[in-house]
């Protein structure tokens, strides 16, 4: 069962009981966004693997309680705050992909950052201050409620460290007036990375648009906030090069520390795929074993909204393509314009994405990008048509396809919470062979360079691998300097 903490409990003294020194209890907050759920759901549990010593207490939200505690082994404990009501969000929708439209998703976003007075309710009812803070990137009020309370926040954005430090970098130094479709070369980062102003976020291009409402929230919530370091859901062989400036932009003391995959650090705890394929996506491969590599996975997440008409062209370009494809589906109203014959399969419900990946039937992937699944493509060694549609997902295609080298790319438009333009089946039919051909110039590198990626996680996470050795660095430094932080907080208050 979960604790439920209110705004009373601080007075009252209720709510988690903790361990017999806050030293050894850490506490982790999830944003209610599943992309940004899953990867600290595998952090609480890689920590409580690996560092037996540590108590671990997640915060979570009433409808969000079930999802989280299915994915958490007992040793973490949960704590439920109450979610805010907020007018025109629906009662009971506590993460985006819940969201009846994508228009909400500010009111959702506002909604969030009323979590601050039971947050700071749960942090007074604590007999014991606790070894630190991890919290999402959103919740940038954490960090001051944190600091108010002596405790060192450590930010999670859900992002590589490619992407992180490109944000940090556009932030301080706005791109040139360049035309689009032109390389330019992003100030602070190394000589290699060269990106296009289409593949920077659109939520950065119009932080100075005063008519925005998320770009207003990012300033008035979380632009002015510093924390003491920032974790990554990635490894050094991908994303090595870029600690240095991520760390740089982050001011003078902060760190960056590449602590993942996670779900690899989480080893068989997380391991939930076996049991949780209602569509039975897993039988369906098996009935494809016989011709390795010739199915093509298609997912675009769940956070953009995909337009009928797109849904339209993507579903002709893959019949196109000749290639059996098994397709996950978020819209509950879309309506294929075409069967797609007994050798694909389209599905709505959930799909254990890693164990598909891992299936020896699926030969590549056609996803958004989104950066949980560019991970979990990468460490199964399948190489990706990236198709980036929002958020920071151009700029993971731009770092699959150009720098790691095991993707291909569908050039489309970046968009808030709504996917921009159409992209052809002409050109879905096009990329699909290209990836599928694992015969050709292209094909064996894309494929060479997956399977380098799924070695070099596995390596991360080993028992003396750079992943595994940063995470208890992490434990260790917060343990050893647990009293000698007042002044660092005094400094990023």
């Amino acid at each position: 069962m979960a604790t439920t903490v209110s705004t009373a409990d601080a007075s009252a003294g209720t709510g988690v009981v903790a361990s017999k020194t806050g030293r050894d209890h850490l506490v982790i907050f999830p944003f209610m966004a599943k992309g940004h759920t899953l990867p600290l759901l595998h952090f609480a549990t890689a920590l409580s693997v690996h560092h037996r010593n540590l108590r671990v207490t997640l915060l979570t939200t009433p409808a969000n309680r079930d999802f989280a505690r299915s994915r958490l082994p007992s040793s973490v404990e949960l704590v439920e705050l109450p979610f805010p009501s907020y007018p025109p969000l629906p009662a009971g929708v506590e993460s985006t992909d819940t969201l009846p439209c994508p228009s909400m998703y500010p009111a959702f976003l506002r909604a969030t950052a009323l979590l601050r007075d039971p947050f700071a309710a749960f942090l007074a009812s604590l007999p014991s201050r606790p070894l630190a803070l991890v919290s999402d990137f959103f919740l940038g009020f954490t960090h001051g409620v944190a600091a108010d309370a002596g405790v060192r926040r450590i930010m999670f954005s859900g992002t590589s460290c490619f992407s992180s430090a490109i944000f940090e970098a556009i932030v301080k130094n706005p791109p040139p007036g360049v035309e689009p479709g032109v390389l330019f070369h992003v100030p602070g980062m190394p000589e290699h990375v060269a990106i296009t102003t289409e593949d920077i976020p659109d939520t950065l291009m119009k932080l100075a648009d005063p008519e925005d409402p998320v770009a207003r929230f990012l300033i008035e919530e979380i632009g002015h906030v510093r924390s003491w370091g920032h974790l990554v859901n990635s490894f050094v062989a991908v994303d090595g090069d870029y600690v240095a400036s991520l760390e740089s932009f982050n001011g003078p003391g902060a760190r960056a520390w590449l602590v993942g995959p996670l779900f690899l650090a989480a080893g068989e705890m997380t391991e939930h795929d076996k049991e949780l394929d209602p569509e039975g996506c897993l039988a369906w491969l098996d009935g494809k074993a016989s011709q390795p590599g010739s199915v093509v996975y298609v997912s675009f997440g769940t956070q953009a909204h995909v337009s009928d008409a797109q849904l339209d062209e993507a579903l002709h370009g893959l019949v196109q393509s000749g290639h059996p494809f098994l397709w996950v589906v978020r819209s509950d109203t879309w309506s294929p314009p075409m069967d797609v014959g007994p050798n694909s399969r389209i599905v709505r419900g959930w799909v254990p994405q890693r164990s598909v990946l891992a299936h020896k039937a699926v030969g590549g992937f056609v996803s958004h990008c989104g950066w949980n699944s560019t991970l979990e493509s990468l460490t199964a060694g399948k190489p990706m048509l990236a198709w980036p549609m929002i958020a920071e997902q151009h700029l993971n295609a731009r770092h699959v396809g150009d720098i790691i080298g095991a993707g291909i790319r569908i050039h489309s438009k970046p968009g808030g919470m709504e996917a921009v333009g159409i992209v052809g089946r002409n050109e879905v039919e096009e990329k699909v062979k290209k990836l599928m051909d694992a015969h050709s110039e292209v094909g064996k590198r894309i494929r060479a360079r997956a399977t380098w990626a799924r070695q070099a996680a596995k390596s991360a996470v080993s028992e003396v691998g750079a992943s595994r050795v940063v995470l208890a660095e992490l434990v260790d430094e917060l343990q050893r300097t647990y009293g000698e932080i007042h002044g660092f907080i005094a400094e990023r208050k």
